[in-house]
């Protein structure tokens, strides 16, 4: 069954909004940890993003959120975000007190993987990623390689994720690790065509742009995405 993972910015609600998306389906939450030049976010992430700092979640704050987050939930639990972030906390620091706090993996979005090789992650490969670079994100990636949909940032797009059937497919000849696809997804009809192809789907923007309307909102939008893409949770 497809695996349907949700991202969230992480603040002082989102507890009871990880909660809600696992409630209506979820099996894996992303949480942003917000940083203030996310270039791989689009407008919808971004404005989350400042809108979490202006609140004050700097880094020990979203490490407190994520504690939050896993006493509510038991899906796997990742969060997603820069180098530079980890880089001012110190790397070691930074994986020992998520893993204390609950984290399953770390995602961290502009790190290539052919930097810091020792920091476990989940690996993100793009349309324009060679096969020689797909490949090594995959001999390295923690867990399932992330599928960038789309070449650009983060945002649903009204023409669906085009490009994705070629670079699932090119995945595919070169590893046998689950492949996850995310940018540019966010209905029910876009998730189910991206789950032809990819073994999971992330919907971030979207369920960013709902969480806005509270927990009751989200839970429906995921529930719809869960029904597109089968009724029963991923194993």
């Amino acid at each position: 069954m497809t695996t349907l993972a949700v991202y969230l910015m992480s603040g002082p609600e989102t507890p009871d909004l990880a909660e809600a998306a696992v409630e209506g389906g979820a099996d894996l939450v992303e949480l942003g940890f917000p940083f203030s030049d996310p270039l791989a976010d689009g407008p919808v992430i971004r404005r989350a993003a400042e809108r979490a700092l202006e609140r004050g979640m700097r880094t020990g704050a979203c490490i407190d959120c994520l504690a939050r987050v896993r006493d509510r939930v038991d899906v796997p639990l990742v969060p997603m975000t820069y180098a530079a972030l980890l880089e001012a906390y110190g790397y070691e620091r930074f994986v020992d007190d998520i893993r204390a706090a609950g984290a399953t993996s770390l995602i961290v979005a502009d790190l290539p993987a052919s930097e810091r090789r020792d920091l476990r992650r989940v690996q993100l490969v793009a349309p324009t990623s060679t096969d020689e670079r797909i490949a090594l994100a995959a001999s390295l990636t923690d867990g399932w390689l992330y599928l960038v949909a789309v070449t650009g940032t983060t945002g649903v797009r009204a023409e669906g994720t085009p490009a994705l059937p070629e670079l699932a497919a090119r995945a595919r000849r070169l590893t046998d690790v689950p492949l996850y696809a995310g940018f540019g997804i966010g209905t029910p009809e876009q998730a189910r065509a991206a789950a032809e192809v990819a073994d999971g789907v992330v919907v971030g923007s979207r369920a960013v742009e709902v969480a806005e309307d509270g927990p009751t909102a989200l839970r429906e939008l995921v529930r719809s995405l869960r029904l597109a893409l089968g009724t029963e949770r991923a194993e």
